[in-house]
């Protein structure tokens, strides 16, 4: 049972991801309000809708199963309560802060009539530190890191938000210069942290020790 957990909680962590590149890049389509005759505006906005929901429903069995897992000693609180885990309490924080934003990007979206559109916009700014939070989550914590399979994805991933980040941040508009340029050097920042936390940190052999793992707690996979 507990093997059939371990799988199910990398495979569905996994394919949140997917899903939540797929709704950044859905956002970004809406934002520069893209569509034509054959894929019209709200055909867009309604396969952002879904695929969020979908996500955040495979981010629920996710955590679901990681705590149902008696290998790591997760709890309940851990998946919604930032930084309070004893096993990786960074990393899998940086979960529960990952999947607590796309709650609250999804119930504002329900009721943005009643916030207001402005309001929302603001909001929805954070989707982009969502999916950065969910990806770091996804290297810190996950036993798969190495894995040639998981680091393609994580790589594809990867190139297809800075892909549709540099066009947003490119596209013209009304935006400011000042704004285009603040927003295109935090990508960059975040780019190079992310990949030199990444060489320095879990694609090395003992990140399970330095990422917070309890002594008591084996990790098969060598980390």
């Amino acid at each position: 049972m507990n093997g059939v957990l371990w799988y199910s909680t990398r495979a569905t962590g996994e394919v949140a991801l997917l899903f939540l590149t797929g709704v950044v890049v859905l956002g970004v389509l809406s934002a520069l309000r893209f569509g034509g005759r054959r894929v019209p505006r709200f055909v867009i906005a309604g396969m952002h809708r879904n695929l969020t929901l979908a996500g955040l429903g495979f981010l629920a069995v996710h955590a679901d199963t990681a705590i149902l897992d008696s290998y790591a000693p997760i709890e309940l609180a851990d998946a919604v309560v930032p930084f309070a885990s004893a096993y990786r309490p960074i990393w899998l924080g940086l979960g529960a802060v990952a999947f607590d934003t796309l709650l609250i990007l999804t119930v504002t979206s329900l009721l943005r009539t009643r916030i207001g559109v402005r309001r929302w916009r603001v909001l929805h700014w954070s989707a982009y530190a969502c999916w950065v939070t969910a990806f770091v989550h996804a290297l810190g914590t996950g036993s798969d890191v190495r894995v040639p399979v998981f680091l393609l994805l994580a790589g594809a991933c990867g190139a297809v938000v800075l892909a549709v980040v540099t066009w947003r941040i490119a596209a013209p508009g009304p935006r400011r210069r000042g704004l285009r340029a603040g927003a295109a050097l935090t990508a960059l920042i975040v780019l190079v942290f992310v990949i030199g936390w990444s060489a320095d940190g879990p694609l090395r052999p003992g990140w399970a020790k330095r990422a917070g793992t309890p002594a008591r707690t084996s990790d098969s996979a060598g980390r």
